[in-house]
């Protein structure tokens, strides 16, 4: 299996090493009110891979933290109604 991760890193990396020497020109972002930003397309397309990851993680982040509250509330109610259950062992 580590072969095999190590097979796939390669081949992403080549890839990806592909994707930037054959989209290196320059590209033309205009935005409102005449402004206007020039990068290699590479680049222009990274940052924006890179904004859709950050807003997704962004999106998540509110069910993880609800979840991990609703988790301790319930770990807490567990405890309070069995509180010796870690000192006891259950009959066979």
């Amino acid at each position: 299996m580590r072969y095999l991760y190590t097979l796939l890193s390669i081949v992403l990396f080549f890839a990806v090493l592909g994707f930037t020497v054959k989209n290196a020109e320059p590209v033309t972002l205009h935005y409102y009110l005449g402004l206007a930003w020039s990068a290699p397309l590479v680049l222009v397309v990274l940052v924006s891979f890179g904004i859709g990851i950050a807003c997704g993680i962004m999106a998540c982040l509110g069910i993880v933290v609800r979840q991990r509250r609703a988790f301790s509330a319930l770990r807490h109610e567990l405890s309070t109604l069995n509180p010796d259950s870690g000192a006891t062992s259950a009959p066979r």
